[in-house]
């Protein structure tokens, strides 16, 4: 079989994509490759399970204008499937004068944004969201939420999977080769154990999303580096301290948005991540490491430049990272009164970063065509909240490129 569609990747975004391509044209013939065993695996599974606002993304741009609407689309399609999820709103807090300016910048980018219900607490109207914070300032996100995000990605796929008998699902294939075919302009999927046709090709490949840029052809010049976030939960003694989300006001000279505390839909409260360059792409443990991937990040300027820039920021990371006392002076920041018997060790995520050479990290989402395929080269957070919508941009990309058409 000739497939019309292949799409490399089986998280969120690709899912999303899935979902909306075979929603849209339910006659075309989709194959999706994942290389686990089960989808969303890596990104997708070991996110925070936050349904983001989009306040924090400049007016205009892919991640704004992606996240706002995915974000309607995703809770939709969760009550219209069963996903667990929960609209409950976050507290963004300032502990410091010093962070006054920022949340003001913050708070008018919400505005700019149309975040819906964004408004400004005092200290004590914090406490009315979160009693055992202490903040002197702070904002109200109503719209934020949480959701499961493996169970929204499952649910999609198999949504997609129905729409076409031919459609297919292949886990626990990794694509290591792409070639053409010149006689039909078709595009051979090679992985470890088959070889696939498609006609057109979509990449959503996160945490490998360069790598397999470069084996389709494209001329990149950048790289993805992953970044490791550690989580600690909450013990039973110490979750009564936490109603639903609370985010400290992001360094504007940071990249990431700082250490914070999610309920999560299972009711476990996590506090983290932190964010720490990883010696291992997909590698979640502290000590996990790879040749290729060091060499890869290691070898590539944009790396080195990150790290100069950020070199106060990284250290401090990486002390926090094996030092359990220092995680908690930082959560007790905004809780003063967490205590070294409320935490206990959670799990890890890795970030996919396509860096730029000058070593930015705050590039917005990036998803080009080349040939006949589209890759998705960056889809940072809030990628996993802005999958529908996402997904919605490719189908259109796929249109214009792929000339597709209902029949």
């Amino acid at each position: 079989m000739t497939f019309d569609i292949a799409i490399i990747g089986g998280g969120i975004v690709g899912a999303a994509t899935f979902y909306k391509l075979q929603s849209k044209y339910p006659e075309l013939k989709i194959m999706l490759v994942e290389k686990e065993e089960k989808l969303a695996d890596h990104q997708t599974g070991h996110n925070s399970g936050v349904i983001h606002s989009g306040l924090y993304y400049k007016p205009g741009s892919l991640k704004a204008k992606n996240c706002i609407e995915g974000r309607h689309e995703l809770v939709a399609f969760a009550k219209e499937h069963g996903i667990d999820h929960d609209v409950c709103g976050k507290v963004v807090v300032a502990t410091d004068e010093s962070e006054l300016a920022n949340m003001e910048k913050i708070y008018n980018i919400g505005l700019e944004n149309k975040i819906e219900g964004l408004r400004k607490l005092t200290g004590e109207e914090v406490k009315e969201f979160e009693p055992h914070v202490e903040a002197i300032a702070g904002l109200s996100v109503p719209c934020t939420g949480i959701i499961d995000f493996v169970g929204a990605t499952n649910k999609m796929v198999e949504l997609a999977l129905a729409l076409n008998s031919d459609s297919t699902l292949f886990l626990g294939q990794e694509v290591v080769g792409i070639t053409k075919n010149n006689s039909d302009e078709t595009s051979n999927v090679v992985t470890k154990q088959e070889t696939y046709r498609a006609k057109h090709l979509i990449f959503c490949a996160g945490l490998e999303a360069d790598r397999l840029a470069k084996k389709d052809g494209v001329d990149l010049k950048e790289k993805v580096v992953g970044f490791r976030g550690d989580y600690y939960e909450l013990t039973e003694q110490g979750m009564h301290k936490v109603k639903n989300l609370i985010y400290p006001v992001p360094n504007p000279d940071f990249p990431f948005l700082g250490v914070h505390f999610t309920r999560m839909t299972n009711g476990d409260i996590e506090c983290g991540p932190n964010a720490v360059f990883t010696f291992k792409r997909e590698g979640y443990g502290k000590t996990d490491f790879s040749f290729r991937d060091t060499w890869d990040a290691l070898t590539y300027g944009g790396t080195w430049k990150l790290f100069f820039k950020n070199a106060k920021f990284g250290i401090n990371e990486y002390r926090r990272a094996f030092s359990k006392k220092l995680f908690l002076k930082t959560l007790q920041r905004m809780i003063p009164s967490l205590t070294m018997d409320d935490l206990k060790p959670g799990r890890a995520g890795v970030r996919a970063l396509l860096l730029r050479q000058d070593g930015d990290t705050r590039d917005d989402f990036r998803i080009e065509y080349h040939g006949n395929s589209i890759h998705v080269l960056n889809a940072p957070s809030p990628a996993a909240t802005a999958s529908l919508a996402i997904g919605g941009y490719i189908v259109g990309k796929a249109e214009e490129h792929f000339g597709l058409s209902n029949k």
